[in-house]
């Protein structure tokens, strides 16, 4: 069997296993809960599983180890950023999110701030964060099937898009999460059982190769311009761009509790943490054994072919590349229902039934997004990723921190530091896809602007409320309580339903009257 036999062979199957999967939760989806939040019944170990296989996306699969070959060991702290992040959000954000009982970050900013306005401005950031996130899966998923079939780029990106809308159009949340579980094991197994081989091959390579690792200009870290100011915003983009992904944050809305959406996460860390180990790997192998390869972001995919060959070679090749693709599904998969979320909500949800319109924005931000992906071309998978983080930090992550901590937040605060947030970072991904900036210290920030964008968007977000400071929301303490009391005491928590929503207003966790029926203390 040839190579591209092979690995279109390995490609299906992962394709075929995504829609049975699938097809198995979209037996369970009925309501429209089950389409946005699968009726929040996921338990901690399967969302675990697939908050990790949602989040591990091109830029974890492909372009990290890319990064590492290319630029040494700085870019170590793109794994560490990934990783990291969700520490933050398990200390701030995870708990009190999940208390909010809304369905995205809309809905959160809407229940905090009772502002139409800033429910707004959230639903565009939602939808330009998912955007710019989905870019890089498509094109990876283009780049790929390329590389291992010959097929054009177009192929492997309409690929992903046709297989993700079956999936989030037919099940939603309910369907997604059960494919995404199992696709979080897939790739690290495709990642680890290649690694097994190289390395043995590696050991008896050539002093060349060895020696290659030990050259001063990739070995030693911050040796390029500006490398302090790349590393901490490169730091401080991932560390709090996780929190307002919006993809990441409506899985905690599929939690029982907050007591399970904090064990989720704390899951979350050990399951990214074992599969960072890989991609570092894949990329001190790329330096030291590929010299001539132009694009980075095919590193992992040419290894085997380089330092195995043969028949054993092209199956490893056919390995990884149905893992990348099902980085590329499972993460495309959150993406387009976090846009389908929005968009059905706000945009929809006035014309048609809540999952007509539901599935009407799946098709509308997938296939909008694959045209944007055929036109443009440029940014390294990983470092468009990182993008879409800084753009993340610098509008959901001060509203959440602030919003959640801070009772003085108000609404004209959060609108003026999100829309401050949202156009600095956003003009300068503009310009750098533009190839403005150069090699200056312009073009450093305009690389990496999360250090400059985010503690502006902090700064006007408190200058902006403290001016405001007679504006609060009117059920600014209701809902303070709301967000801090844990679930286990009887608050009323019915205050606030997510549009379009048909489930009825919650009272206290189940078993939670029973249990504390004459004891429990009203708020």
């Amino acid at each position: 069997m040839t190579a591209t036999a092979l690995a279109v062979l390995a490609v299906t199957a992962v394709a075929m296993l995504t829609l049975v999967v699938g097809a198995f939760g979209l037996r369970l989806a009925r309501t429209t809960s089950d389409f946005y939040v699968a009726s929040r019944t996921v338990r901690p170990a399967t969302n675990a599983a697939a908050i990790s296989g949602e989040y591990l996306s091109a830029a974890s699969f492909l372009g990290v180890a890319g990064l590492i070959a290319a630029r040494g060991p700085d870019m170590l702290w793109y794994p560490i950023g990934y990783t990291a992040g969700y520490l933050v959000l398990l200390l701030f954000v995870a708990a009190p999110l999940r208390r909010s009982r809304a369905y995205t970050l809309p809905d959160f900013t809407e229940f905090r701030l009772e502002s139409q306005v800033a429910r707004g401005l959230a639903s565009l950031l939602v939808v330009l964060i998912a955007g710019l996130y989905l870019l890089p899966q498509f094109r990876g998923a283009g780049l790929t099937l390329h590389a291992v079939t010959g097929a054009p780029d177009w192929v492997g990106s309409g690929l992903v898009a046709l297989v993700v809308l079956l999936g989030v159009v037919g099940g939603g949340m309910r369907s997604i999460t059960l494919a995404q579980a199992v696709q979080y094991w897939l790739k690290l197994a495709a990642l680890a059982v290649p690694l097994i081989f190289l390395a043995v091959r590696h050991a008896g390579g050539s002093a060349a190769a060895h020696a290659r690792l030990h050259r001063i200009d990739w070995l030693e870290p911050m040796q390029t311009p500006h490398s302090l100011y790349l590393t901490y915003s490169l730091i401080l983009a991932t560390f709090l761009g996780t929190m307002g992904l919006p993809h990441v944050a409506v899985r905690f809305y599929t939690n029982p509790d907050g007591r399970a959406a904090r064990r989720t996460t704390v899951a979350v860390l050990g399951l990214l943490s074992v599969f960072y180990l890989l991609p570092p790997l894949y990329g001190v192998l790329g330096r030291a054994q590929l010299t001539d390869l132009a694009n980075s972001d095919l590193v992992v995919l040419e290894l085997p072919a380089r330092m195995v060959g043969g028949l054993t070679g092209d199956l490893l090749v056919a390995i990884l590349g149905a893992g990348a693709f099902a980085a590329f599904l499972s993460t495309s998969s959150g993406l387009v229902l976090s846009i389908a979320g929005v968009l059905g909500q706000d945009l929809l949800g006035r014309r048609f039934r809540p999952v007509t319109a539901f599935r009407l924005a799946a098709v509308l931000g997938a296939m909008g997004t694959l045209a944007l992906t055929l036109l443009t071309t440029g940014l390294a998978v990983a470092h468009a990723v990182e993008l879409a983080f800084a753009v993340a930090a610098s509008t959901f992550a001060p509203m959440l921190l602030l919003g959640i901590w801070w009772r003085g937040l108000t609404a004209h605060g959060a609108i003026w530091g999100m829309a401050v947030g949202g156009v600095t970072s956003t003009t300068a991904i503009c310009a750098e896809m533009a190839g403005a900036g150069g090699n200056g210290l312009a073009g450093a920030i305009l690389s990496q602007p999360a250090l400059c964008t985010v503690p502006l968007a902090f700064t006007v977000m408190v200058l902006g409320s403290l001016a405001t400071a007679d504006r609060l929301p009117p059920g600014w303490a209701r809902t303070m309580v709301r967000l801090h009391t844990p679930e286990a005491v009887d608050v009323d928590r019915s205050g606030f339903r997510a549009r379009g929503s048909v489930d009825p207003p919650r009272a206290a966790p189940r078993g939670t009257a029973r249990r504390s029926r004459g004891t429990a203390r009203r708020v």
